[in-house]
């Protein structure tokens, strides 16, 4: 079977993540929160498109 060596190495990184904070996702967000916060970046979003009825 073929094996995709970048989507392992990122799996191996998450599970890491993860295990760090005891797979309490509550924590791990927060983390990621925190990380973003730090580097600066910031969230785009827009708003909700209405369809037509």
């Amino acid at each position: 079977m073929w094996q995709d060596e970048v989507l392992e190495e990122i799996y191996k990184i998450r599970e890491e993540h993860a295990k760090s904070f005891n797979y309490d996702l509550h924590e791990i967000c927060k983390d990621l929160k925190k990380k973003q916060v730090a580097k600066n970046r910031k969230m785009i979003t827009q708003p909700l498109i209405k369809l037509p009825s």
